[in-house]
């Protein structure tokens, strides 16, 4: 278990959601396991013994922008209601505590909020989140509200601005520090076609790492794709992107035996593309800036209400079409494949980017294209 919670902790650190020396995490083995920052253990600890479930993870997080939504938030809410896919799907609405809420023994309240959400923001303190059953679960919990949170802050400070003294200086920071240049420069990528299974694995495997490590995906999100002839090498639902050894499924285009079952959710997704463009490979990401732009329009006096499944019309952001859609066997399967032939890239509604090529190399350089348009088209409506 402790092997575990210092794999976590590691990976909230190279993925810079949280800050170092103020992480902690609990887990629940034959003894209550509590490790990291002294103050936030204790509340790990005290929270998960209250808790039916084994893991927690407690952590400020590395930009302060889950602190800036609490108080931007009326005081008469209680919860920040991100509208991207990850969190309608997965979180359903984030509840927080405001510091001047937070009583003697917080874990109580603590314990109240995490009954049945999966995902909290303490003001002050940070992020806690849960794991039903393992520590990747918590760490999982953790990353979705942290990239929820990012990208509401993100769409308030483009429609609201500035609301409070220290947010603009914060903000510069985070452009200034927190922002890498996105490229795919020292990245090495098999020259197509990819023939073989062995050879096909080790690229996926490759691939999904460089995705994670360069910031163009969250969490376990995501999904990569090979078609070689008549079958599909295609990463497993909830498989981790930078972890895909021993899980990636190779599934017949005609759907001929059960080995789809294990598959990413967007196997049908990535079916329907195969069919309709010819492409070789697939590639699909969470990248933030993307998403943000995506949940953009300037569409006047329009009476759809569920945008990001309902909307019929394909928009652009450069020259990257934008759908509406369902995720898994919904609206994905049948808005991506139409639009995404030609540019080789498409976006979805507060989703995140397909993008296809003939081999990952052009994959992988169109997702940073898209990522890096919509990253400047954010700053130039910002005015900065």
């Amino acid at each position: 278990m402790k092997d575990q919670v210092a794999k976590y902790l590691g990976k909230l650190l190279s993925d810079r959601s949280a800050s170092a020396g103020e992480i902690a995490f609990a887990a629940q083995d034959d003894v209550l396991i509590t490790e990291g920052n002294p103050h936030l253990a204790r509340l790990a600890g005290d929270s998960l013994s209250r808790l039916n479930c084994l893991g927690l993870v407690a952590a400020r997080p590395s930009l302060p922008f889950s602190d800036f939504l609490v108080r931007r938030a009326p005081m008469s809410e209680s919860r920040i209601v991100p509208n991207d896919t990850e969190t309608r799907t997965f979180l359903h609405d984030i509840p927080f505590l405001r510091r001047s809420e937070l009583s003697a023994e917080p874990s109580r309240q603590v314990t109240q909020l995490l009954g049945n959400r999966k995902g909290i923001i303490i003001e002050g303190i940070g992020i806690v989140a849960s794991g039903a059953v393992t520590i990747e679960q918590a760490y999982i919990n953790y990353s979705s509200v942290f990239h929820s949170t990012f990208v509401k802050y993100l769409q308030d400070v483009l429609d609201r601005g500035f609301i409070f003294s220290d947010e603009e200086a914060a903000f510069t920071e985070f452009r200034r520090s927190w922002l890498h240049t996105l490229t795919a420069e020292g990245l090495s990528f098999a020259e197509a076609p990819l023939i073989g299974g062995e050879a096909i694995l080790a690229e996926v495997e490759r691939v999904g790492r460089y995705t994670v490590e360069r910031g163009l995906v969250d969490s376990f999100f995501g999904n990569i794709s090979v078609r070689d002839g008549d079958v599909i090498y295609i990463s497993q639902t909830a498989a981790s992107l930078d972890e895909l050894a021993g899980c990636i499924d190779p599934v017949p285009m005609d759907n001929s035996s059960t080995t789809g079952i294990t598959a990413s959710s967007e196997l049908l997704a990535h079916r329907r593309i195969y069919d309709e463009t010819g492409t070789a490979v697939i590639l699909h990401g969470h990248p933030k800036f993307a998403v943000v732009m995506s949940m953009r329009c300037a569409e006047k006096g329009c009476r759809i209400k569920d945008c990001w499944k309902d909307c019929p019309k394909v928009r652009f952001l450069g020259d990257t079409p934008v759908v509406a859609g369902e995720i898994g066997a919904g609206g994905l399967a049948k808005r991506v494949p139409p639009v995404i032939g030609t540019p080789g890239k498409a976006i979805v509604y507060g989703h995140g980017v397909f993008t296809t090529g003939r081999d990952f190399g052009e994959a992988f350089r169109a997702m940073v294209q898209v990522e890096n348009w919509c990253r400047e088209e954010y700053f130039r409506l910002l005015g900065e």
